[in-house]
């Protein structure tokens, strides 16, 4: 693990997780369930660019918003500071992972699906053809994993399944115990009883 990352773990009480991957394979659901169980703040990237507007302009074409990074970066650090402060740790979860700094996160969950499951998440939340297609492709070329690969260190990522509800909760159940030896690892006079 880099020097920054290791520097930023110790001055934490808890760990950081980014949840990432392709549109629809369930970040959103499956960091609620981790922030939920472990009493996390959670940070859904997507709500905060949303609430305070941050983009760029659009591009019409891949139809999407271009996202202004700096000013989204500026409004998590806080909010990631605070719930250290709190002696919380962070969930966030996002379809882009390179974007932050890699001192935020102790671990990256990859959560990948198989097309059949991932064609029909897209299709119902509405994607156009070129829009369903372009995130299929993604997934297939494993394109949100390799970004994580080269952004971070290899050792805080990690590639799960998220197909099923029964898969999601058992991806949960790892981060708990992933969790709980982080804890001793990195805190060891303290205790945890959840």
């Amino acid at each position: 693990m880099s020097d920054n990352n290791e520097e930023a773990s110790s001055s934490r009480r808890r760990p950081n997780i980014l949840v990432t991957g392709t549109p629809g394979v369930g970040k959103t659901t499956t960091a609620s369930l981790i922030a939920e169980r472990l009493h996390m703040q959670h940070l859904c990237v997507g709500d905060l660019i949303k609430e305070h507007n941050c983009f760029e302009g659009r591009d019409e074409d891949l139809e999407t918003n271009i996202l202004d990074e700096d000013k989204l970066l500026d409004i998590m650090e806080p909010m990631i500071q605070e719930a250290e402060d709190e002696g919380k740790g962070c969930v966030v979860d996002f379809h882009v992972c390179e974007i932050f700094p890699e001192k935020w996160f102790d671990l990256v969950l990859v959560l990948r699906a198989d097309t059949e499951v991932l064609y029909d998440r897209l299709t119902s939340r509405g994607y156009s053809d070129r829009k369903r297609s372009a995130n299929m492709e993604s997934e297939i070329m494993q394109v949100i994993l390799d970004e994580a690969r080269e952004a971070y260190d290899s050792n805080i990522v990690q590639e799960v399944k998220s197909n099923t509800i029964e898969q999601m909760e058992s991806n949960v159940q790892r981060i708990q115990q992933w969790e709980k030896q982080w804890i001793l690892d990195n805190n060891p006079t303290s205790q945890r009883d959840d």
